[in-house]
């Protein structure tokens, strides 16, 4: 079976735990294992902070959160209108490239980023086609808890 949701948010930091929570419960209520469920809920929290802070010119602006869960993955994806990602993202197939490098200890920001890649299974940053924005999503393999409604409605 698959599911998948979509949220669209005001660009406004009690727009983050509300986004969170609904995942979680959503997550929990499947049958997802805990801790999968808290890397994704943790990860999710970080792209959505940035996409608050750094999503759009304007407070009125909105950004969007869209889950799919099919058979064992979950992939996340949060789009925002921002100004996007200033250089190309780095490419996915340079073995070097894949452990992200830690943000300094004294840096404010940058945490983000390196927290979704060390949460989740496979980050894909890009800029949105067309149009200003940017998109981030990770997919993360699920772990189920005994007797869990999601793979057995299959």
């Amino acid at each position: 079976m698959s599911i998948w949701w979509s949220l669209h948010l005001r660009r406004e930091p009690a727009s983050v735990p509300l986004a969170r929570r609904l995942l979680l419960g959503a997550m929990e209520t499947a049958g997802v294992d805990q801790d999968i469920c808290y890397d994704l809920a943790a990860a999710l929290s970080e792209a959505c902070a940035n996409a608050v802070e750094h999503g759009g010119d304007a407070a009125g602006d909105d950004y969007r959160v869209t889950a799919f869960i099919d058979g064992d993955t979950c992939r996340i994806e949060v789009t925002d209108s921002g100004p996007g990602f200033s250089a190309a993202p780095r490419p996915p197939t340079d073995p070097a490239l894949l452990t992200p490098a830690p943000a300094p200890t004294d840096a404010e920001d940058g945490r983000g980023l390196f927290l979704i890649e060390a949460l989740t299974d496979h980050v894909r940053y890009r800029n949105r086609t067309g149009r200003r924005g940017a998109v981030v999503s990770f997919d993360k393999i699920l772990k189920w808890r005994e007797g869990a409604a999601l793979p057995m409605a299959s």
